[in-house]
């Protein structure tokens, strides 16, 4: 009941009861985070049923392919599959590593020191899925969004739509 009286649908910058947030795009529709995948096909067949609704697996077959992606799957990965993807990839690209289940801790390490985000030892697909998740997470919690920039950088001097 206290709600009820208290709410004011109407956007009035900064104004207490005001219950609209008067950030520009806060209701444009988000683009659904894409899974670029490189590399062996067969270990990620069913990555797409775990992943959460609204994503996005690509097989693009190259970096350049990958370049639209928020996410770069190297599925079967050597070192330097992820040294060349972290040397063609923006920065804000984050690279996940799929390597096999008895891959020895030298390819760990080394793909994680060539610029892999997360290094994942096989498993099930439900798996490798919580990790992309996580990765998303990070990603934007970082800042590293679609558009490379931190979406509320500067938030106090944004003006609200009219």
């Amino acid at each position: 009941m206290l709600l009820e009286l208290n709410l004011n649908e109407t956007n009035r910058t900064f104004i207490p009861n005001s219950t609209t947030v008067p950030l520009p795009d806060l209701n444009s529709p988000r683009c659904n985070p894409v899974v670029a995948v490189l590399g062996y096909q067969g270990r990620v067949a069913g990555l797409s049923r775990h992943l959460p609704p609204g994503w996005l697996v690509r097989h693009p077959g190259s970096l350049d392919g990958a370049r639209d992606a928020q996410i770069v799957l190297v599925s079967g990965a050597t070192v330097q599959d992820v040294g060349a993807a972290r040397a063609a990839l923006p920065a804000r690209i984050p690279i996940v590593a799929l390597v096999d289940d008895a891959a020895a801790v030298d390819l760990v390490t080394g793909v994680l020191t060539a610029g892999a985000d997360a290094c994942v030892r096989g498993g099930p697909p439900a798996l490798l899925a919580g990790h992309l998740v996580a990765c998303r997470r990070r990603q934007q919690a970082e800042g590293r969004n679609d558009q490379g920039a931190d979406p509320w950088n500067n938030v106090q001097n944004r003006q609200p739509r009219p």
